[in-house]
């Protein structure tokens, strides 16, 4: 991937998929309904909730996060005010959940937001919980069969608390042979490049912090 592709500013590698929807990598793609079809066979009608998202997006997220027009949340998952934060504070909690525009996993096109839509009842809408994925959740036996059958595919679980710097995402799967690349690839320097002329609220934080940012929130993963 070139620099515009690794920070979500070109989809020229991306292709869409019209059932289940969504926007990959082909190389994921192909390995995605190559799972599903696995799954299906166990009995569930695995999908993507969220695929490719470029940055643009991922501003349109930070930006409401930031300035508290969207809802924002500490790491136990509780409703914080933005208001009540000071500005480096504010990125921190945004980095609990949300990727910096440019650094998301997700511009690359091998992450995928994945549900299972036979689990659920018709109006019901997905919040991508970790309740939703443990105990009796809607997506307690995804998440189960995810960790027994995800890495047959090539896929793995970046963000599982462990080393991570975001919290855990058992709904979050990403597609190693191409994804790992991506972030060796992704350095500071690239990630700088393309926020340096965005307009992202508390830019100017960012930017002092971004070698940290980037170490924790880009280099930092739980690995395959």
């Amino acid at each position: 991937m070139n620099a515009e592709e690794l920070t979500g500013r070109a989809r020229t590698h991306i292709v869409e998929q019209a059932e289940p929807p969504c926007l990959l990598h082909a190389q994921a793609l192909r390995a995605f309904l190559a799972m599903r079809r696995v799954a299906a066979a166990d009995g569930l009608d695995l999908a993507a909730q969220s695929s490719f998202r470029d940055f643009q997006r991922q501003l349109t997220i930070w930006n409401g996060k930031f300035s508290g027009s969207r809802p924002m949340h500490d790491a136990a998952g509780n409703r914080i005010d933005a208001a009540t934060l000071a500005p480096d504070a504010r990125i921190d909690a945004i980095l609990n959940w949300s990727a910096l525009p440019g650094a998301s996993r997700h511009h690359w096109g091998t992450d995928i937001d994945v549900i299972d839509r036979s689990a659920i009842a018709a109006g019901y809408q997905v919040q991508l919980t970790q309740a939703e994925f443990s105990g009796g959740g809607p997506f307690a036996a995804l998440s189960r069969w995810l960790e027994n059958n995800a890495p047959r595919f090539g896929f793995f679980r970046p963000y599982q608390g462990v080393r991570s710097g975001v919290q855990a995402e058992p709904w979050h799967v990403s597609f190693a042979p191409v994804a790992e690349s991506a972030r060796r690839a992704l350095s500071a320097s690239v990630l700088r490049a393309a926020v340096e002329n965005a307009p992202l609220l508390g830019k100017d934080r960012v930017l002092a912090r971004l070698d940290e940012l980037h170490a924790r929130y880009v280099e930092r993963i739980d690995p395959p």
